[in-house]
């Protein structure tokens, strides 16, 4: 069987933007019975998403107070293929380093080694290298690469507690209370009872600690059975006939063991796929698990050990073979080995040839892999990153006023000390004893029951949302995060699979002088059929000239499809056999494979939905494709006669985001042709293919209707041209220089990459002065309520950015019809842009017109970032929308700024994004409620709530303080012992509470007025200001109640505790019905039951309260008259300003 030669164009300078693949509908899973396509070709090497898995590990590292500063930025994901990957492109690798390295030894040295073996770095900065393997390697070769064991824990025996207490107290809120706790061990400073301080943060932590220990064991449990999983390894041959085989649990294979796997078995490290039962040498492999993609991946064996058959196979000895691999990296798109038979016969491999780990073999062959990279070294175990806790904005805020409110208990207790006189000399010990005693008697200022609220509240929050019938399927990834929801300020979105479905039809198909909308798609199949029945008639000369016509031969014809057919006799048919060259090629050059179900019907399957969408629009039209394997395509026309048309694939050219273009090189059996058919986006096909007038203006047409353009091109190649490319091709394929496809990588003193000697043959030889055959557009669906939901978002302030790796035109004409950009709003477009004064010039007139939406190419973009990066943001970021569009590396070089919140969709491609997204939706629209109802909700609570429970701390810190200053500023306890456990759990954390399920306007509302949500965007509700009107309140609250209660129970001195904490509990239960906007029953009910367990437990706490006193009816009138003095001035604030300055929802209601 013949071996095909894979690798990646060169990458074109001038590229800009165009054709993209995307990764397409995953068919249910069947028992595939037509032979398989070969999908040796289409190469992945697009960067793969996730919606922000190591984003939210970056992002929790975030420096805080620079985060505090910065505005909300919500990312919006679903297509992997436009945003920053879980798996690194190859242009991100590690610098690799070169010196000093040596290769393991071998029993023979190999053919392709290198004098110094290409390396690469991980980010934890081991050093990694190439090796040479043979077959059935010694021990002591296979000890020097790391054993087989998957380790998925974020902590061991010893690292636990230490890993467990450093994530808890590196917040100021939790280190605050471990020293008051370990404060009151010091005799000197011990005030109440100790279980008073120690117990809240006890529980806190016992809690976290839980939580992460049970967590980590189920880690260790899925570890274990990972690690467990028996497979049979083929050993060297024995006398017996049979394979020698054994089974061994998957943390003790080897590199360089022979591995057989079946059907439905996960890949346990990565491996060469030598041999397949398949006779087409080809398997399936389900890949969602390493990139998310739900669509299965076709990986070839290697041609020489494939027909060698099993047996053939465990039977080379490592004098016989041997395999070398390029050093472990990220990249799941890209490898670099040879396989050397010896004495001489050199194979190239590629990443077709390969087996990732954490991948399951999903059609049922059986296959025998050779293992070259284990453990950490595998590419599944490399793009693998510990999650970090995130940390939301409104945290980092609450972190930075518990530090101003322990500053001001310092200078509290401070200026109590002085104004005793400094009793002994400033810092002697009974001042600082005394500063100390009095920070711990002000401790309630900072409230540890804060944390616990604002997490219950979290968590209320967050199944809200999943619950939320409006909104099905959501699912909350990340739970510390949901009121971050509610002040997003920028909107980042792809658009591939996120404004879009990820459907395309085909709409439109230009041939330079014609012109076929969807409307008369009826009359290519009838030019198609017309030219097979001219073909059967043996009257076929207008098809076999035009593999050698010039750009002369389009020229025939008229504007419009509508015309064609005016014509008669030989005009007639040349357009039919330019309608046959064209549909033809675009069913051949694709990397679709048509798969029987079980139910006997056929489906598409395809790496990409355009050309699925291709495919299918060519069998609609009458050339339908019925068989691919890996060597052969089969086309039907569907004529009378049924026609079948037979080529064989001599080579195929992978499309990558960097060449924009597939290739594929066949032999037509019907006239022993060599034909080699070429696609891809307008930008880089324009220098290749012979010149032409129309192609330029007829993309940006296309563009302008919103459609993704692809040109096809054709050449026919003589057999001594095709004999010389394929011995050069052959000697470039198995070099081993360096990583392929502009990767970065390192290579060897000087060595051209195997991908761009592969790019300088196929330039030489083949892509030059080609046939334009036509111009494809495809659309690609809008999602259901797009443009409801981003009108909505520009209501609501939010600043859309776009981005996209569609031309200039098509991005222009997304972002009118999806509405991200109001009616008459003006566009400014930046393309082509290479002259910095051209480049000042825009900017200066978009800082005079802040109201424009932006679109610009990705060339242009990279020089703004890299000339005027600072002017750029500050100019982008007070525009109303952004589109990004061109190339993917510079969309990404944007994705860099890190993002607050990442959501997902669960799309076509697969779930890459939505597992890596602390939100994950199932569509577009339900951003509207997730933001505007759910987000802003949870802000307005949070920061309510917050704002409360400080208010509750710190009105009795303003009471002691008080007491404090009257009796002689001695720091004595007035509230002791159960008085404080009650204060802050029972008698004041349910009606608290109850804030969480507050809300000032109804759902409908907050859907209809987008506005409301636009005053929270600058997070005002939670700012200094509002906070500071919290402190006076608390000042002249706590104030007023003690004061009072000294004046009114002058005579009373001794019951001056149970006095004022009486009237503290019930001012906070009315100040939490005055604070709440909409009574509900939960308030209502909280209120009354903590009204009674205080009542109640007044009975049981005789060494604080006098029962013959408290029942009195003195002591209810003057309790009152205390409460009033305290509540009422601020009931009558709340009035007035409702009445002067109401709110905005106040006027909706």
């Amino acid at each position: 069987m013949p071996d095909i030669p894979l690798r990646a164009f060169r990458n074109k300078q001038n590229a800009k933007a165009g054709y993209e693949l995307l990764a397409g509908e995953n068919p249910s899973p069947s028992t595939i019975d037509t032979p398989n396509e070969n999908n040796t070709g289409m190469n992945r090497s697009v960067s793969r998403v996730a919606a922000v898995a190591n984003a939210n590990a970056e992002r929790s590292r975030t420096n805080r107070a620079r985060r505090a500063k910065q505005p909300q930025r919500l990312y919006v994901d679903d297509d992997p293929e436009e945003a920053i990957g879980l798996l690194e492109s190859s242009r991100e690798r590690e610098e690799e380093v070169e010196e000093g390295m040596m290769l393991p030894d071998s029993s023979k040295p190999p053919l392709s080694r290198l004098k110094k073996p290409p390396t690469s770095k991980s980010p934890k900065g081991t050093l990694y290298t190439s090796r040479t393997i043979p077959f059935h390697p010694l021990p002591s070769l296979q000890s020097k690469y790391p054993p087989n064991i998957i380790r998925n824990q974020k902590y061991s025996i010893i690292t636990f507690f230490p890993k467990v207490f450093y994530e808890q107290f590196k917040f100021f809120f939790n280190l605050y209370f471990l020293l008051v706790a370990l404060s009151q061990f010091v005799p000197a400073l011990k005030i109440g009872f100790i279980a008073t301080y120690i117990a809240p943060l006890a529980f806190v932590l016992c809690i976290t600690i839980g939580k992460e220990a049970y967590d980590d064991y189920k880690r260790n449990l899925r570890d274990r059975e990972a690690n467990g999983q028996k497979y049979i390894v083929v050993d060297p041959p024995s006398i017996s006939p049979h394979l020698s085989t054994r089974a061994l649990p998957s943390s003790s294979l080897l590199v360089g063991q022979l591995v057989r796997l079946q059907k439905n078995d996960r890949v346990p490290a990565d491996m060469v796929l030598l041999w397949t039962s398949d006779p087409s040498g080809t398997c399936f492999v389900r890949t969602d698990q390493l990139d998310g993609e739900t669509d299965w991946k076709m990986r070839l064996s290697v041609g020489e050990t494939q027909g060698l058959g099993e047996e053939g196979v465990a039977k080379l000895g490592s004098g016989e073979a041997e395999i070398y691999a390029d050093a472990p990296t990220k990249d799941i798109h890209t490898f670099i080995g040879t396989l050397t038979l010896h004495p001489s016969h050199v194979s190239p491999l590629t990443a077709e040839n390969v087996l990732w780990a954490n991948t399951v073999l999903a059609s049922s062959a059986t296959i025998i892999g050779f293992i070259i990279y284990t453990g950490p070294e595998t590419r599944a175990v490399m793009n693998t990153s510990t999650a970090g806790t995130k940390v939301g904005l409104l945290e980092v805020e609450v972190n930075g006023l518990a530090k101003i409110l322990c500053t001001t208990t310092f200078l509290l207790s401070l200026i109590l000390v002085a104004l005793n006189g400094f009793r002994g000399g400033v810092f002697t010990t009974h001042t600082v004893v005394s500063v100390f005693r009095f920070l711990i008697l002000f401790s309630s200022i900072i409230p540890i029951s804060l944390r616990v609220n604002l997490d219950l509240g979290k968590s209320l929050y967050s199944h809200q949302i999943m619950t939320d019938s409006t909104i099905p399927g959501t699912i909350v990834r990340t739970s510390t995060l949901p009121e971050e929801l509610g002040r997003v300020e920028y909107l980042l979105s792809d658009k591939t699979g996120t404004l879009t479905r990820n459907e395309m039809e085909m709409r439109r198909l230009h041939m330079g002088t014609m012109s076929y909308g969807q409307d008369s798609m009826d009359e290519v199949a009838r030019q198609l059929a017309l030219a097979f029945a001219s073909a059967n008639n043996g009257n076929d000369d207008d098809h076999n000239n035009t593999h050698t016509r010039g750009s002369s031969s389009v020229a025939l014809g008229h504007h419009h499809a509508n015309t064609i057919g005016g014509g008669a006799g030989r005009g007639r048919r040349d357009m039919s056999s330019r309608v046959r060259d064209v549909v033809q090629s675009l069913a051949l050059c694709h990397n679709v494979t048509p798969v029987t179900n079980d139910d006997g019907s056929v489906t598409y399957q395809a790496s990409s939905p355009d050309e699925v969408a291709i495919v299918t629009w060519t069998q609609t039209i009458g050339l339908t494709l019925v068989y691919r394997d890996r060597t052969k395509i089969v086309l039907r026309a569907e004529d009378p006669a049924r026609t079948l048309l037979t080529f064989t694939i001599l080579a195929i050219f992978p499309f990558t985001s960097t060449s924009k273009r597939m290739g594929i090189v066949l032999l037509d059996h019907s006239t022993s042709d060599i034909l080699f058919l070429l696609k891809g986006a307008d930008t880089v096909m324009a220098p290749l293919v012979q010149r032409n007038d129309w192609l330029e203006e007829e993309t940006g047409n296309m563009g302008r209707e919103g459609l993704r353009t692809l040109v096809v091109a054709r050449k026919k190649v003589g057999k001594e041209v095709w004999a010389a490319f394929e011995s050069e091709y052959a000697v470039a394929s198995t070099s081993v220089g360096g990583a392929g496809g502009g990767s970065g990588d390192a290579t060897t003193d000087g060595a051209v990459s195997r991908a761009e000697a592969q790019a300088q043959v196929i330039a030489k030889y083949l892509e030059k002065d080609m046939e334009l055959l036509g111009l494809t557009g495809v659309e690609d669906r809008l999602q259901d309520e797009v443009r409801s939901t981003l009108e909505l978002m520009r209501n609501a302030g939010v600043k859309v950015w776009m981005l996209t790796g569609d031309k200039v035109e098509t991005a222009r004409c997304i972002a009118i019809s999806t509405k991200m950009v109001s009616r008459g709003q003006y566009i400014h477009e930046v393309s082509k842009v290479t002259f910095p004064t051209t480049l000042k010039s825009h900017l200066d007139f978009l800082q005079n017109k802040l109201d424009s939406c932006l679109v610009i190419d990705g060339e242009s973009l990279q020089l703004c970032l890299s000339l005027y990066k600072n002017e750029f943001i500050e100019i982008a970021t007070k525009l109303s929308a952004v589109v990004a569009c061109g190339h993917r590396e510079t969309n990404q070089s944007v994705y860099r700024e890190k993002t607050d919140v990442g959501i997902g969709l669960v799309g076509k491609e697969g779930r890459q994004a939505s597992l890596a997204a602390d939100f994950s939706l199932t569509q577009f629209s339900h951003l509207t409620p997730l933001l505007l109802w759910h987000g802003r909700l949870s802000y307005l609570r949070s920061s309510t709530l917050a704002q409360f429970v400080i208010h509750r701390g710190l009105i009795i810190s303003i009471i002691q303080a008080v007491f404090s200053a009257i009796f002689y500023f001695a720091p004595i306890a007035l509230y002791q012992g159960w008085l404080m456990v009650g204060y802050a759990t029972v008698y004041t954390m349910m009606p608290v509470f109850s804030l969480v399920l507050d809300r000032d306007v109804s759902r409908e509302t907050a859907l209809v007025y987008p506005e409301l949500y636009k005053e929270l965007v600058k997070g005002r509700v939670l700012g200094y200001k509002s906070f500071f009107e919290w402190v006076m309140i608390s000042v002249y609250q706590g104030a007023a109640i003690m004061i009072m209660s000294l004046v009114l129970f002058e005579n009373e001195f001794l019951h001056i505790v149970s006095i004022s904490f009486t009237a503290l509990v019930l001012n906070e239960l009315i100040m939490v019905a005055l604070e709440i906007t909409t009574w509900h029953t939960y308030m209502i009910i909280s209120e009354i039951v903590t009204l009674f367990f205080y009542i109640i437990s007044i009975a049981f706490l005789p060494e604080y309260f006098d029962l013959s006193f408290v029942i009195t009816l003195g002591f209810a009138w003057k309790v009152a008259v205390i409460v009033a003095i305290s509540a009422l001035p601020l009931w009558i604030v709340k009035v007035v300003k409702s009445r002067v300055a109401p709110a905005a929802s106040s006027k909706l209601i």
